[in-house]
């Protein structure tokens, strides 16, 4: 099972660190989160740096909030990052849940879940080397990989999952192992029911923070704040692992339910933690 890790989004500057690090190290794959109204880097942007600056490594998106961007942009900014990369691309997509992220791109909230199906259509259309339509021709450049690069969903409802057979190529669980099993199950019968061959690729993910108590202080209030606006925040930093044996025990979970790879993400900004999760894992 592939390990990744998920880049925390306090200070931009620093994560060509945790790239390298990462890079160095056994890790698969670097994500980053997306969030329009907050002091968080813009994920294809900064992913296309750190790209640069590895070679090995995936980069993911965790998840981009595809309905509050234009679609034929979008598809040429993925399959340019995807091309130049060498297929390294994987488009982690989501519909988001904040008002204020919807209301400054002045896409309706209520409407989200359907702009991205319409979305999806078109960049699957554009990335085959279609014509986008209307008399208007076909968007470059090609992508690396033959129809766009790795498509991921995020989400809990059965629409969400769903999606994954649809249009896309795995799922990501940003839920705890005691009820990811059961998204894990209903989106493997989606993909049955879709007629889709072999598997989708499940990726979960687990909060994590290690180091002095510093570390662990600064990762679960950066995690609070990026969270406040579910009501729920003080739940989900309180499933933080933040000793070797938690994070341990998590990924095993994870491998015991057949998840194809584990993101451990950290909120705190000490980049070292890249060389303790690479000595647990």
């Amino acid at each position: 099972m592939d390990i990744g890790i998920g880049l925390p989004v306090g200070d931009p500057a620093a994560l060509l660190d945790w790239a390298r690090r990462a890079e160095a190290g056994p890790f698969s794959t670097l994500g980053l989160l997306d969030r329009l109204v907050y002091d968080n880097p813009e994920p294809l942007v900064a992913l296309a740096v750190l790209a640069g600056a590895t070679s090995r490594v995936r980069v993911q998106t965790e998840v981009l909030l595809a309905p509050l961007r234009d679609t034929a942009l979008l598809a040429k900014q993925a399959a340019t990052l995807d091309r130049m990369t060498g297929g390294r691309l994987v488009l982690g997509l989501g519909i988001g849940g904040r008002a204020d992220d919807h209301q400054v791109t002045g896409v309706d909230l209520r409407t989200r879940g359907r702009r991205l199906d319409g979305q999806l259509a078109v960049l699957r259309r554009l990335w085959s080397g279609q014509p986008h339509g209307d008399g208007v021709g076909p968007i470059g450049p090609a992508p690396a990989r033959p129809g766009g690069p790795t498509v991921l969903f995020g989400g809990f409802q059965p629409v969400a999952l769903e999606r994954v057979a649809r249009w896309g190529d795995g799922f990501l669980a940003a839920a705890p192992p005691s009820w990811a099993g059961g998204l894990f199950d209903t989106v493997r019968g989606f993909w049955r029911e879709h007629g889709r061959a072999g598997q989708p690729r499940i990726v979960a993910q687990v909060n994590v923070a290690l180091g002095a108590e510093a570390v662990i202080d600064d990762a679960r209030a950066r995690m609070g704040a990026y969270y406040g606006f579910t009501g729920r925040a003080e739940e989900m930093v309180a499933g933080m692992r933040t000793t070797p044996a938690e994070v341990r025990a998590a990924v095993t979970a994870f491998a015991d339910l057949g998840a194809d790879e584990v993101i451990c993400y950290c909120y705190g900004l000490d980049p070292t933690q890249v060389d303790r999760l690479a000595d647990i894992v």
